[in-house]
């Protein structure tokens, strides 16, 4: 992600419309939707939740035990969080929707204290 970066002014125009989140927290939204598209056989629409569940899982493969620090580090600290991340990239035409897609796709899709900390891979391993 590091190797990313917007050019011609568009986190100049993210700012503009957005200030919570961190330019790392768009990056790696675009990075989470490729990343769900990989893992399907074909290339599609994606929903809010599956893009969200593509940022969980992103995160815990990128940032480990730490990934809720790091996406809270930058402004992201709910499902809702990465629907405005979306729409605002939307709304700048750098993604696309679809006419029946809406903010409220991503709300509540999980609970980031659950999914990174009592739902993360390792928190039911035992060692013996």
């Amino acid at each position: 992600m590091a190797e990313l970066a917007f050019r011609d002014g568009i986190m100049d125009q993210i700012r503009l419309r957005e200030q919570r989140f961190d330019e790392r927290a768009y990056l790696f939204v675009l990075a989470a939707l490729e990343f769900c598209q990989t893992r399907l056989t074909e290339r599609r629409h994606i929903t809010g939740a599956e893009l969200a569940q593509a940022c969980r899982s992103l995160a815990i493969d990128r940032f480990g035990v730490t990934a809720r620090l790091v996406l809270e580090h930058w402004g992201v600290k709910s499902t809702r969080d990465i629907g405005d991340i979306v729409f605002t990239l939307v709304e700048l035409g750098l993604l696309i929707s679809q006419p029946q897609d809406s903010r409220e796709d991503f709300d509540d899709v999980f609970d980031f204290a659950q999914a990174f900390e009592s739902e993360y891979p390792w928190s039911s391993a035992q060692f013996v």
